[in-house]
């Protein structure tokens, strides 16, 4: 009897490692085979390719190709044949999944696999790294804070950009002041170079404390500490314990959109991102693992 238990146990780990890979040798991928193309916002590069590294060293016969780009041109690349996945920072609307379901004839597939903040990094030499909302959103919008200017991923498309004009200043334009750098490390260098500017990038290009390229830049710029959501008097910065209590005030999603019709290398990228090996690399990038369990202990410091 226990053989025979054991016998099924074995037949069911067979039939779901078939469903996998799709069991079928002439599909164009599978999970630990192939080559595909996905479209990823840029201020996730440094995470995205650390997830990337780890699968293909996993799977050597898969490959997987990012094209790092702003959001907008990412959810435009929802509707293109050669762009399989693509990584964002919001779900689709209803209209847009409608159009990607009737334009390939398939169901596609969306999880939000981690939660990302905007950090604010100024020069090591600025004479201020704390700041109330109300004061980044006068910085972007151009009515105080003369003597500073922020640096954006671009003054157009990019979510960084989108989170400001959607969340922050509620449909208002940026102010005239703002400086666009080529990318997210264009900031990282502008504000390295600048005293004046303030930068607003994604938590996971200045949080890996084992990334000597973050380290370096660390050097030369301070992350700035914002006004908590749930103590006026307090100051915090994008670490994972605050953004899991909401109490940063910046927080945003990393969200991935797959349209794959069979079991394909895609569908195998998104398990891992989902799976406990994914989700460490999001905790280990300093963004908040969304499909694992978070806890925060209380400690007592002795004096």
């Amino acid at each position: 009897m226990g053989f025979l238990k054991s016998l099924m146990a074995a037949g069911v780990l067979l039939f779901f490692a078939g469903c996998v890979n799709n069991g079928d040798p002439a599909a164009p991928d599978a999970r630990d085979r192939g080559t595909i193309h996905i479209s990823a916002d840029e201020s996730f590069k440094p995470v995205i390719d650390a997830q990337v590294q780890v699968y293909e060293a996993s799977y050597p016969d898969a490959h997987i190709v990012v094209h790092y780009k702003p959001e907008a041109e990412c959810i435009r690349d929802a509707l293109t044949d050669s762009i399989r996945m693509i990584i964002t920072t919001r779900r689709f609307t209803e209209a847009e999944l409608k159009t990607v379901t009737d334009s390939f004839k398939v169901e596609p597939k969306q999880s939000v696999v981690a939660w990302d903040a905007i950090a604010v990094v100024v020069n090591k030499e600025a004479t201020d790294s704390f700041f109330t909302m109300g004061e980044i959103k006068d910085l972007v919008a151009g009515k105080g804070l003369q003597n500073l200017h922020p640096v954006f991923d671009g003054v157009r498309a990019t979510s960084t950009v989108r989170f400001m004009l959607d969340s922050l200043l509620k449909g208002t334009p940026l102010g005239p002041g703002v400086t666009a750098a080529q990318n997210s490390e264009g900031v990282l260098d502008y504000v390295a170079q600048n005293k004046a500017a303030v930068g607003f990038i994604g938590v996971s290009w200045i949080g890996n404390k084992e990334d000597s390229a973050q380290q370096t830049f660390l050097q030369k710029l301070t992350i700035a500490n914002i006004q908590s959501t749930d103590n006026p008097d307090g100051y915090i910065k994008p670490y994972q314990a605050n953004i899991y209590a909401r109490r940063y005030p910046m927080v945003r999603h990393l969200v991935y959109l797959l349209k794959e019709r069979h079991q394909g290398l895609g569908n195998g990228f998104a398990n891992f991102l989902n799976g406990d090996r994914g989700q460490l690399i999001f905790r280990r990038a300093y963004l908040l693992p969304a499909k694992m369990p978070f806890y925060v202990r209380p400690t007592t410091l002795n004096p």
